[in-house]
């Protein structure tokens, strides 16, 4: 893998301690509000999360002083609608220059699809996952994901539970995998691990071998379809530049042993700074390590695109694998 380059900004070099404090603090004592596995809201509500009527937010509001109150919070709902909206008209989400590689196969949510069949994608991880660092849920990686492919598929019954954990990585997740993750039998998973293994100096080698085994227990028990997602760039994780790097490597290694997808977002965001002159803090919060809204919403919307295209790339039977079963068309 190509050479890790230190940021820019020296000013962001000072955060990985708090960092690394913030991540692996219990998901219950900061942004743990929500449960460990929650299905995403409607499309409405997640893509394009639209105020609620006045009449049903001021019906309780008697006194001028309730109806001042209630007033600030239709504000805020619709200042929270309109950022949803204008996120990337202020900076657009651009794919890398380079072109990166391709996903690969999703043979299992293509054929469900195609089929009408309902489809059912966990998102498990941590707190990338869960959403720290989104100003509110709806912007999290799970809800903009869920609210881009229900755009795309409108007719299609798509539920994305978001598995995400904060603080954890394979050792941990790998208690919860058969619960969380096999017993929902989803069509697709999507795992983000290994950023708190770097941050925690855990041996890369030793959690390659939890996610490989992972993935073939997840292979066993029904065939879900399953894209990798590798570790942030931001401070925290490049100020570990060696670590950072053989995670990277090994998490690709064992994508191609096991064929498996992979989203390459250590590299996707070293893009939008290197390459495309985006500010770190114009993706990564104050803690020099998790996403912001437009992190997670560029980081969503590209992993949507890759779904949506090796989608189609099934359906229309190119670019598949030997070793890969999938839905021909009649």
């Amino acid at each position: 893998m190509s050479s890790l380059r230190p940021f820019c900004l020296t000013t962001w070099l000072a955060a990985p301690a708090a960092a690394a404090l913030l991540l692996l603090t219990p998901a219950s004592q900061s942004h743990a509000q929500t449960p460990a596995a929650q299905t995403t809201t409607a499309p409405a509500q997640s893509a394009d999360p639209a105020a609620a009527s006045p009449s049903q937010t001021t019906v309780a509001a008697t006194s001028p002083e309730q109806r001042s109150i209630t007033a600030r919070a239709i504000d805020k709902v619709k200042q929270a609608a309109k950022s949803a909206s204008d996120i990337f008209n202020r900076v657009p989400c651009l794919p890398p220059k380079g072109g990166s590689k391709a996903m690969g196969s999703l043979p299992h949510v293509a054929g469900k699809l195609v089929a009408g069949q309902p489809v059912v994608i966990v998102a498990f991880g941590s707190s990338s996952t869960q959403g720290f660092g989104a100003s509110s849920p709806e912007f999290n990686y799970p809800n903009r994901l869920a609210a881009q492919l229900r755009r795309h598929y409108p007719a299609a019954d798509i539920s994305v539970i978001n598995a995400g954990v904060g603080g954890e990585d394979a050792p941990e997740m790998m208690k919860r995998l058969q619960t969380q993750v096999i017993d929902v039998h989803p069509d697709l998973v999507i795992w983000q691990v290994g950023t708190n293994a770097v941050l925690r100096n855990l041996d890369p080698g030793e959690t390659a071998k939890m996610v490989e085994d992972g993935i073939s227990r997840i292979q066993a028990a029904g065939g879900a379809d399953i894209v990798l997602v590798d570790p942030q760039y931001s401070p925290a994780v490049v100020q570990r530049a060696e670590s950072a790097g053989k995670m990277v490597t090994l998490l690709s290694k064992v994508a191609e042993l096991r064929h498996v997808g992979i989203f390459p977002r250590f590299e996707v965001m070293r893009d939008w700074h290197e390459k495309q002159a985006i500010p770190v803090e114009g993706f990564v919060i104050a803690d020099g390590l998790h996403m912001n809204d437009w992190g997670y919403a560029c980081f969503a919307q590209l992993l949507g695109d890759d779904i949506i295209r090796s989608v189609g790339q099934i359906r229309l039977g190119v670019n598949v694998p030997p070793d890969v079963r999938t839905y021909r068309p009649m």
